[in-house]
């Protein structure tokens, strides 16, 4: 697995919002990248929000058999936090972050509080 997906990325996809959709959709075709759990999540409350609670969970529903979910582990936890504590973002933000580290993969967004140098992770820009 090379991409992770943050939430940023993944509601671009969803809005249909260019140039993130249409990468994003490329992407989905040829692989499945990795989200964190977390930034699931993330991406259920805000479409919660938009569109309801059954249309959040349809959409995850449909996310999972896309992507990777990863479940956050103990070492996952920390480093998010290591990197909280370092950089200037959201918590969520930094599991995304943490998840590419871990899996040595690039961090695909459009989030300014990703797109940093230096970082400890790769990362694509989207916008």
């Amino acid at each position: 697995m090379s991409v992770v997906l943050d939430s940023w990325a993944v509601l671009r996809y969803l809005e249909g919002a260019e140039p993130a959709a249409g990468v994003v959709a490329d992407l989905l075709d040829e692989e499945r990248p990795a989200i964190s759990w977390i930034n699931l999540g993330e991406v259920l409350y805000i479409i919660q929000r938009l569109h309801g609670e059954d249309q959040a969970a349809r959409t995850v529903h449909d996310l999972r058999a896309v992507t990777a979910p990863e479940l956050p582990t103990p070492n996952r936890v920390l480093e998010a936090a290591q990197i909280k504590g370092v950089y200037r973002m959201a918590y969520a933000d930094a599991f995304a972050a943490a998840t590419a580290v871990a899996l040595n993969a690039t961090l695909w967004s459009g989030d300014p509080e990703l797109l940093i140098q230096p970082a400890r992770w790769r990362w694509r820009d989207l916008r």
